[in-house]
């Protein structure tokens, strides 16, 4: 071989037939990354597992291509795992909660988990109904799943040559540690929350970027059918921003977004009208209530400070436990909450409102017309309290519509 040849052979290794530079190479794999993350936000989760839209058939056989090409994931296996998840979300059959599992097993082990929950035959059979079961998919997409991936490496190697092999090692790593580890891990753990809805779920961030708008994991679990993530004016969804171009073009169709509460600012009392608002934005009323006790609470905890039986420690356990729904208190925080309660009447009041407020959508033996009745008693009380954020809050119920 002589040195012309050689040099070609070397050049080949080291830049593979395309001769990016290495930022060049890094930004590729950038966009790549984020197109897998945007097929799985998009594709495999809010379109498969939920239902949350209709995707035209262009771009759902190229999300399928291009996860079989990147991730080797099955459609009809990410789904039924992750409605199992919302199905049994943060008890011991979830198949990936840090709640029972711990942090660090879902962080660095979910994707293992995933893997071995695909196994579990009852659960493909449970919670994978209604997913591709056309030639393609049963001829290539399941049946050679492990394919894509090696021919995607492959690929990689003649495109860049050597460093093909690190581009393609982010990609293999890109899902397992945002998706698997991340959202599944960390988006039960750590973050905020919007709402206090009936698992651990948490918002990470609120820009829904890096993870294509999974971010905002605890709006997710709140309205699990929705296909916008995001809901506060400051938070950024870029899942959804992809699905409403795809919808100007005629590639998608929304199915369900979140409630949109409206009101009646006249109205003077609740009736029929305001008890079918009330259930159907009974989130939007809890995180409205939540925002009412933290004004009571700022109300009341100078004069707190200045109860020599109150330690600091108990305030902050009470206060945060003031925040969370009554029946996910622990009995730590249930004893701080009754030492708190023997100073702030207004805070016990405040307390014992939430708990009965929660009655009027929980299921029970009460008819229509007892549970109407109990909201307009709820009103009435609250607002003959003299607690000013629970007046307001009453007034605010009463002219939902």
């Amino acid at each position: 071989m002589d040195g012309t040849s050689l040099n070609a052979v070397l050049d080949f290794l080291t830049h593979g037939i395309t001769g990016l530079s290495n930022w060049q190479t890094v930004l590729y794999t950038l966009i790549v990354t984020h197109i897998t993350i945007a097929a799985v936000t998009i594709y495999l989760h809010r379109h498969q597992a939920h239902r949350a839209l209709e995707l035209h058939a262009i771009p759902s056989h190229f999300f399928r291509f291009w996860l079989w090409l990147t991730t080797g994931q099955v459609t009809k296996e990410w789904a039924a795992v992750h409605r199992k998840h919302h199905a049994k979300c943060d008890t011991e059959e979830d198949p990936h909660s840090p709640v029972t599992r711990g942090i660090k097993k879902v962080f660095w082990e979910g994707a293992e988990l995933y893997r071995a929950e695909t196994k579990n035959k009852e659960t493909l059979d449970k919670y994978g109904h209604g997913t591709p079961d056309d030639w393609m998919e049963r001829n290539l997409y399941t049946k050679y799943s492990w394919q894509g991936v090696a021919l995607l490496l492959i690929l990689n190697v003649m495109l860049f040559g050597a460093k093909g092999l690190t581009v393609w090692a982010v990609q293999m790593l890109w899902i397992p540690i945002t998706a698997a580890g991340i959202i599944n891990g960390i988006g039960h753990y750590w973050g905020y929350r919007n709402f206090d809805c009936s698992d651990a779920a948490t918002n990470i961030i609120p820009w829904g970027i890096i993870i294509g708008g999974e971010e905002l994991h605890n709006n997710h679990h709140t309205y699990a059918t929705s296909a916008k993530l995001s809901s506060k004016w400051y938070e950024f969804d870029i899942g959804w921003g992809y699905i409403r171009m795809m919808e100007m073009v005629g590639l998608a169709k929304v199915k369900k977004l979140p409630p949109k509460p409206k009101f009646a600012a006249a109205k003077l009392q609740a009736d029929i009208e305001t008890l079918q608002a009330v259930i159907a934005n009974r989130y939007d009323v809890m995180a409205k209530y939540a925002k009412s006790v933290k004004h009571a609470w700022d109300e009341e905890v100078e004069h707190l400070k200045h109860k020599a039986q109150l330690e600091s420690g108990v305030l902050k356990s009470a206060r945060k436990a003031m925040q969370r729904e009554p029946a996910k208190l622990e009995a730590v925080q249930k004893a701080h909450l009754t030492e708190l309660f023997q100073h702030s009447k207004a805070l016990e009041t405040m307390h014992n409102m939430r708990v009965e407020l929660g009655v009027i959508w929980e299921r029970s033996h009460f008819t229509r017309e007892e549970l109407v009745h109990k909201l307009q008693d709820w009103c009435q009380r609250a607002e003959a309290s003299g607690i000013k954020a629970l007046q307001d809050f009453s007034l605010r119920l009463r002219s939902y519509a």
